[in-house]
């Protein structure tokens, strides 16, 4: 039976992963992803903010799931909390063509076995992390998005500028309450 596993191309290195209690920061489905037993890291090296020495698309570490949270350094995003760990070296893990820097798959897929892994427990994390809600409350299970916040007039005119590739000073926005 295949081993469910999330693959995520990071530019972070395996010491901040240890640090903060596993992979943060990604744009995914919290519902989805809880449900998968194992994170692959793999480098982005094509990056200037590359923190490893992994050469690209390479394998380098792998966490058991245990939750899924509100990530420390991007509310909005999240943290794939990990309870073990295993340093893995392993080439050409992440394909080509794969334009989402999160990709939902298998370990057999991946050509990886994690029954070979030398798993460690994970670190205490050095970072705060903020408690998840439960399914129950307004977590939308099918929405990717994060929930929208509170934004001030510039905030929004430079947000809707960006979309359409105008000046904030060519947005006007009118409130109707």
């Amino acid at each position: 039976m295949p081993r469910a596993a999330i693959a995520v191309l990071t530019f972070k290195s395996r010491e901040h992963i240890l640090s903060v209690g596993g992979t943060c920061s990604w744009a995914l489905n919290r519902a989805n992803a809880r449900k998968f037993e194992f994170a692959v890291c793999t480098r982005n090296a094509n990056t200037r903010e590359a923190e490893g020495p992994e050469r690209h698309a390479t394998a380098f570490l792998v966490g058991r799931i245990s939750d899924v949270v509100p990530s420390p350094e991007r509310p909005e995003r999240w943290l794939i909390q990990f309870s073990e760990y295993a340093i893995a070296d392993i080439p050409n893990v992440w394909g080509k063509g794969w334009r989402n820097p999160v990709r939902y798959t298998c370990m057999e897929d991946l050509g990886m076995d994690p029954d070979t892994l030398d798993w460690q427990p994970m670190p205490e994390p050095d970072a705060i992390v903020p408690a998840a809600k439960d399914e129950g409350d307004d977590i939308d299970a099918d929405d990717d998005e994060p929930a929208p916040r509170p934004l001030t007039i510039a905030e929004a005119k430079a947000g809707l500028a960006e979309t359409f590739g105008v000046s904030p000073d060519a947005i006007e926005i009118t409130i109707r309450g």
